[in-house]
């Protein structure tokens, strides 16, 4: 990349690019395919992540994303739709849309 160019920055995160990260980061959860949208509304632990897992996506997204997760909001994202809304709106926050 020549000096000036800019990478085009993701504005809106799918369930596919979230079950990547999370394969990436805390391995595949047995038995359970993230990318079927039956698992939105599932509960972490009922897909089988633990709050360590979330943490380490989250990690991995604001570094990738230069975006920052609000801790509280965290909190309340128990499921992957609640996860997916909180990184979307930080996203297009950061894209000031």
């Amino acid at each position: 990349m020549e000096q000036g160019e800019h990478m085009e920055r993701v504005v809106q995160m799918e369930l596919g690019d979230l079950a990547r990260l999370l394969s990436e980061c805390a391995g595949e959860a047995e038995g359970v395919d993230m990318t079927d949208p039956a698992n939105l509304d599932k509960d972490w632990m009922d897909l089988g992540y633990d709050s360590i897992s979330i943490i380490q996506t989250t990690s991995r997204i604001e570094r990738d994303h230069d975006v920052l997760l609000d801790e509280d909001e965290l909190g309340d994202a128990d499921t992957p739709r609640r996860f997916l809304e909180m990184i979307n709106a930080a996203l297009s926050a950061r894209a000031g849309v």
